[in-house]
């Protein structure tokens, strides 16, 4: 009987889902947000605030079983050093799960998983202040300045 064996199989075998995962919360840990298949999220879910719950205790044996379970040292470095201290006060549910539009090709549901309560690094250019437009209008050559004037 299977009862309390709930594992999502994911097509893989153990050994496969298990590096498969392992390098999905590593990316999550280094990147702070991963998109992915809904079943993998829900999957890696689990693994990932286990992992945050070790990095909680901060021990060098909470540390040595992270490192084991996640195969990275430096994102075990990440998890311990930032977002562990950042999760300090919360409880539980460390991550988020948000559902996205499905794939072109095999039609699968997408998810972005992404941390609670973290800042995220944006990679997009942000708008310049007034005081940054006034000094980019000054460093424009002549000609432009002339062409905008008219």
């Amino acid at each position: 009987m299977r009862h309390l064996k709930r594992t999502a199989k994911l097509g893989r075998t153990g050994e496969h889902r298990n590096a498969m995962l392992a390098n999905l919360v590593c990316s999550l840990i280094k990147h702070k947000r991963v998109v992915t298949t809904l079943a993998k999220a829900k999957a890696a879910r689990s693994v990932a605030e286990k992992a945050v719950t070790l990095g909680k205790s901060g021990t060098i044996h909470d540390r040595r079983l992270a490192a084991a379970r996640l195969h990275q040292e430096d994102a075990v470095k990440i998890l311990f050093n930032e977002i562990a201290p950042a999760q300090k006060e919360r409880r539980g549910g460390y991550t988020r799960i948000i559902r996205m539009n499905q794939r072109q090709g095999d039609s699968s549901q997408r998810a972005i998983l992404e941390w609670v309560d973290m800042s995220l690094v944006t990679e997009a250019p942000t708008e310049a202040t007034p005081a940054e437009e006034t000094k980019l209008a000054d460093s424009k050559p002549a000609e432009v300045k002339a062409d905008a004037s008219k």
